[in-house]
């Protein structure tokens, strides 16, 4: 992986990790994008050959750090995303960006469902229904943040 690629990756996730843990007005929680989550399928999408479950598995783990959740929780979630993410990537690639958006908050949402029966299994308290606002904020913002992300790749000729 040449060296500018790999560096692009790294920031890009220590970003969503920052805006992860940023403090919000609790009012303004809920609608929290999937930061973390939208940086790695974008890498899926976008270099597949680079970027693949190993990666997602990483992301999740460190989410898991930088946010106090159960050690495990999120990296077995965005696993299954990234798995997802990369059986889907060539569908997703020739979709309009309406629905690419769609395809990623199903993907999303289903990060969503294996995060929440982790925490069901461990006793955890049950979120409420705000807790799935992010995903509908996340596919809102998708085909910005992807436009984002592809100048970005464009400019450093990352591809």
């Amino acid at each position: 992986m040449p060296g500018r690629t790999l560096w692009a990756i790294l920031l890009t996730l220590g970003a969503s990790w920052f805006l992860t843990i940023v403090p919000m007005p609790e009012w303004a929680v809920g609608y929290r994008p999937q930061w973390t989550a939208l940086a790695v399928v974008f890498w899926i999408t976008t270099v597949p050959d680079r970027v693949g479950v190993f990666w997602a598995f990483f992301a999740g783990l460190m989410l898991d750090v930088v946010t106090g959740s159960l050690l495990g929780q999120h990296a077995l979630s965005f696993s299954v995303m990234g798995y997802l993410a990369v059986e889907l990537q060539q569908r997703i690639a020739l979709f309009r960006d309406w629905q690419q958006a769609l395809s990623i908050w199903l993907i999303l949402t289903v990060e969503r469902l294996l995060s929440l029966w982790v925490m069901s299994a461990t006793n955890q308290p049950t979120p409420s229904l705000s807790y799935w606002t992010a995903t509908f904020v996340s596919m809102l913002l998708w085909p910005w943040l992807a436009a984002m992300l592809r100048g970005l790749v464009r400019r450093l000729n990352l591809a």
